[in-house]
Formats: structure tokens, sequence, C-alpha cells
């Protein structure tokens, strides 16, 4: 078994509302409504202490039976890496299950999540911005491997930050 990670929750499954951990005010915002009528298919956050690619904490998911909260901290094992581009930024995201709940923490790679489930994901970050007018290409799905190495190197940036 892999680490586990404390994910914090920004935007609760099945919300249209896009919150966004802010540290200045050290503490959750609103960031947004979507545009689209879509909702978010997995508790979504982040990974505290990390800096991804695009300059902002690493992106996680977490895959629940209900939703949480935003500022929820759900103890969670990585599964796997989701890679995305943003409006031309790398935006990696890791998809994890919590690590008490016996519904999904029998789950150890991404082989075992339904493949229903991993399209709604994809399907979801593929289109939620088109009526915002940016540009999304999704890569798809990597193994535990991916996943820990682009914590790790979000992990170094973070750090290397924090010292500069």
């Amino acid at each position: 078994m892999s680490e586990i990670l404390n994910v914090l929750v920004e935007v609760p499954k099945g919300s249209r509302n896009k919150y966004e951990w802010d540290a200045e005010l050290g503490a959750i915002k609103l960031d947004r409504f979507l545009f689209s009528s879509m909702v978010y298919p997995v508790d979504y956050g982040m990974v505290p202490n990390t800096l991804g690619a695009d300059g902002d904490p690493l992106d996680a998911m977490v895959c629940v039976s209900e939703p949480t909260f935003p500022g929820c901290i759900i103890p969670s094992i990585p599964l796997g890496l989701f890679r995305m581009t943003d409006d031309g930024e790398l935006d990696d995201k890791i998809l994890c299950v919590p690590a008490d709940d016996p519904n999904w923490n029998y789950i150890e790679s991404l082989d075992q999540l339904s493949n229903q489930l991993k399209e709604e994901i994809s399907h979801f970050f593929a289109v939620y911005k088109q009526p915002e007018g940016k540009i999304v290409e999704v890569d798809g799905w990597y193994p535990l491997e991916s996943a820990l190495e682009v914590l790790e190197l979000s992990r170094e940036r973070f750090t290397s930050g924090a010292n500069a």
C-alpha cells in the first residue's frame, strides 16, 4: 500500500460551485459557479504542501459514496494519475480513495475502478470549461507510479519555493 495522503476537499461531489483554497486568506473561497450544467463527479481538492506544474497546489480527486464539504480532510490512498492540459498548462490530478471507507479502501489500482467512473471523470474535465471558452485537453490515466512521481516533484517544488 502506498502512503496515505491528506486531501483537502475544496469542491464536494455533486457541486457546481468551484471553491479554491486561498493561501493569503488562509481559507477556502468561492472561485466561480460552473458555467456548464455539470457537477463534480468526485470530491475534488488538493494535497497540502505541494506545488503542481501549474503553480497551484497539486490537485487531488477522492472517490466518495457521499459528498463531504469544503475544508474536510480525507485521509486517502492514491491510485493513479489523471493528466490534462488546461489553457496550455499541465494540470495533473491524483485520483484517490478514502483510506477509512470500506466501500472504497480495498481498491489498490486504477484497474479496479469501473470504466464508467473513469469515463465520467474524463468527460467532466474534457468539457466542463467549454462554456467559458477555455481549452482543456485530456491526456488520460496513468498508473500509481506516475502519480507518486508527480507527487514527489510537487513536494520538491513546494519545498524549494518555500525556501526561495
